[in-house]
């Protein structure tokens, strides 16, 4: 007897602590159960047959309805029930995500010469990201070892890591705190945050978006994103630059980075 049923997101994963109400005709409320851990129903109050209206809400969610009929066996076998988030974008469960740097990229490119591109990248960072029951409240934090910047030259990286740019030794870290979380569409997102970078901190957004989850090798569970933002070096009192003829500069005045991040869902790294 009374009802059962496997509340899920579009991802197809468990949503604890949904709540499912159930009214009849009337609009009576009958029956009001909450989810376990694992996003499921179960509540054995007895239902007189009929049909009933069952309404799934839980935080973040757009809220879903639908009719159930309940037998002579007094039971309803609501199934499974998908909720989409709010707005209609996603992100992995709520919960703390660890970036693997071995398997993410951060990278930056900037213009040379006013015809070709350098590309860079960081070897060394972590981060660690809270998804929120409320999406909008979720954290990221990152931290980057400057030195670790690498163009492929090895003369540019040190003049890169010299006090005209990055000033490794006076600033090893650059750190990124997010300040805020909106959806920018499906699967898409803006991040606000604060780069802090030569000792200088400024507001920047990233332009986030969800890739999926997946299983891997060790067990674990993994979400993928893409990032980007433009930066401009004056912000971040990095205004060393050569003209080399007409007014062409050696360097160009803004930065695009990119981001392609993989995160393994707890606070650790599994052990390769």
């Amino acid at each position: 007897m009374g009802l059962s049923a496997r509340i899920r997101t579009r991802d197809g994963w468990a949503l604890p602590h949904a709540v499912v109400t159930v009214t009849d005709m009337t609009g009576a409320q009958v029956l009001r159960a909450e989810a376990d851990d694992e996003g499921a129903v179960h509540d054995a109050s007895p239902l007189t047959p009929g049909p009933y209206t069952v309404i799934v809400t839980a935080v973040g969610y757009a809220p879903a309805a639908s009719t159930a009929l309940v037998t002579a066996t007094g039971r309803a076998e609501v199934g499974t029930v998908v909720l989409a988030r709010q707005g209609g974008a996603e992100l992995p469960p709520p919960g703390p995500w660890t970036v693997d740097p071995a398997h993410s990229t951060v990278a930056a490119t900037a213009q040379h010469l006013g015809i070709t591109s350098v590309h860079g990248r960081f070897t060394d960072f972590g981060a660690r990201v809270e998804i929120a029951q409320d999406v909008e409240k979720s954290r990221v934090e990152a931290v980057i070892k400057a030195a670790s910047i690498d163009t492929g030259n090895g003369m540019r990286d040190g003049h890169l890591k010299s006090p005209d740019f990055l000033d490794v030794e006076a600033y090893p870290e650059i750190t990124y705190r997010s300040t805020g979380l909106e959806p920018a569409g499906t699967d898409r997102w803006t991040v606000h945050g604060e780069l802090t970078m030569r000792g200088v901190s400024r507001p920047v957004d990233l332009e986030l978006s969800y890739l999926g989850t997946g299983a891997d090798p060790w067990g674990g569970t993994r979400a993928a994103f893409k990032a980007t933002a433009e930066l401009k070096r004056e912000d971040f009192a990095m205004n060393y630059n050569q003209v080399v003829q007409a007014g062409i500069a050696a360097i160009g005045a803004t930065l695009k980075v990119e981001l392609d991040i993989q995160a393994v869902q707890g606070d650790t790294l599994p052990a390769a």
